[in-house]
Protein backbone atom coordinates (compact mmCIF):
# COMPACT_ATOMS: atom_id res chain seq x y z
CA UNK A 1 0.00 0.00 0.00
CA UNK A 2 1.53 3.12 -0.93
CA UNK A 3 1.19 6.48 1.03
CA UNK A 4 1.81 10.09 -0.86
CA UNK A 5 2.48 13.28 1.44
CA UNK A 6 2.53 16.36 -0.17
CA UNK A 7 4.17 19.23 1.28
CA UNK A 8 4.80 22.63 -0.12
CA UNK A 9 7.69 25.20 -0.16
CA UNK A 10 7.47 28.34 -1.23
CA UNK A 11 5.32 27.84 -4.54
CA UNK A 12 6.40 24.68 -5.10
CA UNK A 13 4.76 21.49 -4.14
CA UNK A 14 6.38 17.79 -3.28
CA UNK A 15 5.06 14.45 -3.41
CA UNK A 16 7.15 11.88 -1.17
CA UNK A 17 5.79 8.30 -2.55
CA UNK A 18 6.18 5.77 -0.04
CA UNK A 19 5.67 2.21 -1.33
CA UNK A 20 7.12 -0.55 1.16
CA UNK A 21 10.91 0.11 0.56
CA UNK A 22 11.01 2.45 -2.10
CA UNK A 23 11.02 5.95 -1.13
CA UNK A 24 10.47 8.53 -3.87
CA UNK A 25 10.41 12.22 -4.97
CA UNK A 26 8.32 13.98 -6.91
CA UNK A 27 8.71 18.21 -7.95
CA UNK A 28 5.00 18.60 -9.22
CA UNK A 29 6.02 21.77 -10.85
CA UNK A 30 8.75 20.21 -13.23
CA UNK A 31 6.60 16.57 -13.27
CA UNK A 32 10.54 14.77 -12.08
CA UNK A 33 10.75 11.98 -9.92
CA UNK A 34 13.44 10.83 -8.24
CA UNK A 35 15.28 8.35 -5.51
CA UNK A 36 16.52 9.30 -2.08
CA UNK A 37 20.06 9.65 -3.92
CA UNK A 38 18.77 12.54 -6.42
CA UNK A 39 17.96 14.81 -3.48
CA UNK A 40 19.34 18.01 -2.93
CA UNK A 41 21.31 18.39 0.02
CA UNK A 42 22.58 21.58 1.79
CA UNK A 43 25.67 20.35 3.28
CA UNK A 44 25.55 23.04 5.99
CA UNK A 45 22.42 21.44 7.26
CA UNK A 46 23.43 17.78 6.85
CA UNK A 47 26.84 18.99 8.81
CA UNK A 48 24.22 20.05 11.69
CA UNK A 49 23.07 16.88 11.79
CA UNK A 50 26.22 14.82 11.28
CA UNK A 51 28.84 16.47 13.06
CA UNK A 52 31.63 14.10 11.55
CA UNK A 53 31.39 14.42 7.85
CA UNK A 54 32.33 17.77 8.41
CA UNK A 55 35.73 17.28 6.37
CA UNK A 56 34.33 14.36 4.35
CA UNK A 57 34.67 14.44 0.50
CA UNK A 58 31.79 12.06 0.38
CA UNK A 59 29.48 13.67 2.93
CA UNK A 60 26.76 13.47 0.16
CA UNK A 61 26.77 9.65 -0.60
CA UNK A 62 27.24 8.80 3.16
CA UNK A 63 24.27 10.94 4.48
CA UNK A 64 21.84 9.02 1.57
CA UNK A 65 23.45 5.72 3.01
CA UNK A 66 22.56 6.76 6.45
CA UNK A 67 18.72 8.48 5.45
CA UNK A 68 18.45 4.37 3.52
CA UNK A 69 19.69 2.51 6.02
CA UNK A 70 17.33 4.86 9.09
CA UNK A 71 14.07 4.39 6.78
CA UNK A 72 14.63 0.74 6.88
CA UNK A 73 14.20 0.88 10.94
CA UNK A 74 10.34 1.53 10.19
CA UNK A 75 8.02 -1.02 10.03
CA UNK A 76 4.89 0.98 8.41
CA UNK A 77 4.73 3.29 5.42
CA UNK A 78 2.89 5.60 8.18
CA UNK A 79 5.98 6.08 10.31
CA UNK A 80 8.43 6.59 7.46
CA UNK A 81 5.88 8.92 6.07
CA UNK A 82 5.75 10.78 9.36
CA UNK A 83 9.47 10.89 9.90
CA UNK A 84 9.85 12.50 6.33
CA UNK A 85 7.54 15.14 7.22
CA UNK A 86 9.16 15.89 10.54
CA UNK A 87 12.71 16.45 8.81
CA UNK A 88 11.10 17.81 5.82
CA UNK A 89 9.19 20.84 8.38
CA UNK A 90 12.64 21.10 9.84
CA UNK A 91 13.52 22.85 6.60
CA UNK A 92 11.07 25.06 6.09
CA UNK A 93 8.24 22.74 4.45
CA UNK A 94 4.53 23.06 4.87
CA UNK A 95 2.85 19.90 5.02
CA UNK A 96 -0.33 19.61 3.45
CA UNK A 97 -2.05 16.57 2.76
CA UNK A 98 -1.10 12.82 2.83
CA UNK A 99 -3.29 9.62 0.71
CA UNK A 100 -3.45 6.18 0.97
CA UNK A 101 -4.52 3.49 -1.98
CA UNK A 102 -8.09 4.17 -2.47
CA UNK A 103 -8.44 5.81 0.75
CA UNK A 104 -9.70 10.00 1.52
CA UNK A 105 -6.85 12.39 1.92
CA UNK A 106 -5.91 13.19 5.51
CA UNK A 107 -3.98 15.80 7.08
CA UNK A 108 -0.39 15.28 7.89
Amino acid sequence: MAIVGNFRLGGDIIQTIVDRENTLFRDTSSGTTTTIAGLKLNKAGVIKEHPNLKDDVDWKEKTIERLREHLKTFKTENRKINYIRDELVKHGYTPLFKQSDGFRRSKL
